[in-house]
């Protein structure tokens, strides 16, 4: 067999294994183009136009004028206030109870540990409709379980979904019930630590906390900023719980106007798509320079196995 003939075999092996990679890839490739890019590249369109549901065949270019009513909009900057005074709630809070959850599995002192872990998980996969009526009952202000247990200690209860100033905390509490999935990754990632970095640690006296501080933290790094990443996007993404609790209206008093409910208010009922479109994109761009800042700031403390920090000393 000539060298010739052994490169042209070769380049038929190659060129068969692409088209054969390339029509594995053709159904997630159609997918996108259909699902995703062609949605958006229409909705950048139409945030152009006046288009009207309920007036399809009457679309008109109409410029920037969409997007310079975004500044004259009292409900975008009370919309965006509304999500972003709840992130300050939810955000911090939905990564550092999975880190607690996630130790406390980890622990192999603890009894029944794998169905403890599986009874964290299995809210995850309720889907979100009846895990929110499921909570509405729950957060009841006369009958709900909750309020019932805290009347038996002497604690006057809060109307949880009806008190503007409590109605984050009974969001949340909603929001907090699917963690499952966090918790399993965080937990994957601690179990993933070298047992040798804590056996050297308490040989020279380290005490669990500074264990827990000085090499799970580190180590679970990359876990905690993907966790971190995920949750800042389904905060810019809320809005099937307050959707299904308290409706479109806002209420109690406007609280509950989020950025998605206010939304799908324009787009919707009201049929204004090409406003609808731009409070969209700007979403999208709100949501990008996050991510952005986030992956920048994940150069300070994340840190990777391979013995290299994300740092900017």
């Amino acid at each position: 067999m000539t060298a010739t003939t052994t490169r042209t075999m070769h380049s038929d092996l190659h060129r068969r294994r692409i088209i054969w990679g390339w029509l594995f890839l053709s159904p997630w490739i159609v997918g996108f183009l259909l699902l995703y890019l062609v949605p958006m590249i229409s909705s950048l369109v139409f945030s152009f136009t006046n288009f009207d549901l309920s007036r399809p065949n009457e679309i008109e270019f109409v410029g920037l004028r969409n997007w310079q009513a975004l500044f004259a909009d009292p409900n975008v900057g009370a919309s965006l206030v509304n999500t972003f005074l709840y992130g300050l709630v939810a955000l911090p809070l939905s990564v550092i109870i999975p880190i607690g959850v996630a130790a406390l599995l980890n622990d192999q002192r603890l009894w029944g540990k794998q169905i403890v872990r599986t009874l964290f998980y299995l809210p995850f996969i309720v889907p979100t409709v009846a895990s929110a009526f499921i909570w509405a009952g729950f957060l009841n202000a006369e009958s709900g379980w909750l309020n019932r247990a805290l009347a038996l200690v002497g604690i006057t209860a809060p109307n949880w979904l009806y008190d503007p100033q409590v109605i984050y905390p009974g969001l949340f509490f909603v929001s907090l019930w699917g963690i499952g999935n966090a918790v399993l990754i965080t937990l994957a990632g601690m179990q993933t630590v070298p047992t040798e970095l804590y056996e050297a640690a308490r040989v020279d006296g380290a005490s669990p906390w500074t264990l827990f501080r000085k090499i799970t933290l580190p180590m679970i790094s990359p876990v905690i900023f993907y966790n971190l990443v995920l949750t800042t996007i389904a905060l810019f993404r809320f809005f099937d719980v307050p959707f299904m609790l308290k409706g479109s209206g806002g209420n109690p008093a406007g609280t509950t106007l989020f950025y998605n409910i206010y939304l799908y208010r324009v787009a919707f009922p009201q049929q204004n798509m090409g406003y609808g479109s731009t409070l969209a994109w700007l979403l999208f761009v709100i949501a990008l320079v996050v991510t952005i800042a986030l992956f920048l700031w994940s150069r300070r403390w994340v840190y990777y196995a391979s013995g290299e920090v994300e740092s900017s000393h």
